[in-house]
């Protein structure tokens, strides 16, 4: 079962959490997004309070079922990362049913990583081969929230002890599964079809964050017609947690002018 949550009236906003984070990432949007809108949150399979079971699934396909179940007819969808790609998928499975997209630090399918990150992710991997969660959960904090420019000083330390108990959770949930449970994508070619998105798009990225992720923010901005490129300051992968205020004055300026 996977969870969501649904608060608030008026136009539509659904709320895609990132990959180390899951739906108590929007925990301040959830204060100020459902004074003037009805929005949606929810854990991907292998976060928060959705365990993730044997077996193949698409997180789009779960986003478009709970669209359906909870009766969001076209919402502005903002994805963060792991929830922007998903975005990408919604938006070219489903138009019909995406009225705006913010897409913040999104990833994309096919992705050149640098050698930078997949060095990275091998520190990460040997960490969790080695049982010692507390390391992975390091590794993560020191890529995506500090950034390759701050230390962890420079950080709040209530966000990074936020995003650290998210994304332990995630391996917790993730790690007995890793060879029985696979995510396939609802769209298979993503970035092939970025000029065919239709939905008024807002690229939003942290100015602390990776140089990946600038990269893939360039070229969302470039392809997806008259997407909007952003930038917010003194924030790496987690603007909204860094930088509520500035993140949701972004967020919902734009929605409401397109909407």
């Amino acid at each position: 079962m996977i969870y969501s949550e649904v608060a608030g009236k008026g136009p539509e906003i659904v709320l895609l959490h990132e990959g180390i984070c899951d739906s108590r990432m929007w925990d301040p949007q959830w204060e100020t997004f459902t004074r003037s809108h009805r929005v949606l949150r929810l854990d991907f399979r292998g976060y928060g309070r959705s365990p993730l079971a044997p077996g193949r699934f698409a997180s789009a396909r779960d986003v478009i079922e709970l669209l359906d179940r909870h009766g969001f007819d076209r919402a502005a969808v903002v994805g963060v990362s792991l929830g922007g790609r998903v975005a990408l998928e919604v938006a070219l499975a489903a138009p019909e049913r995406v009225a705006a997209l913010v897409l913040v630090g999104s990833g994309i399918p096919g992705h050149d990583w640098s050698e930078e990150m997949k060095a990275t992710w091998d520190e990460e991997e040997a960490a969790l081969r080695a049982g010692d969660l507390d390391a992975a959960v390091e590794v993560s904090l020191r890529t995506w929230v500090d950034g390759p420019r701050r230390e962890p000083e420079d950080v709040d330390s209530g966000v990074r002890a936020r995003v650290a108990e998210m994304q332990r959770r995630a391996y917790e949930l993730q790690l007995p599964f890793e060879d029985e449970a696979e995510e396939e994508l609802l769209v298979e070619d993503v970035a092939q079809q970025l000029s065919e998105i239709k939905a008024p798009t807002l690229v939003l990225v942290g100015e602390e964050d990776v140089p990946d992720i600038h990269a893939i923010a360039d070229r969302l901005a470039r392809e997806i017609p008259g997407a909007r490129r952003e930038t917010i300051a003194d924030a790496a992968h987690v603007p909204s947690m860094e930088r509520p205020r500035e993140f949701e004055e972004l967020v919902l300026g734009f929605v409401e002018e397109v909407g």
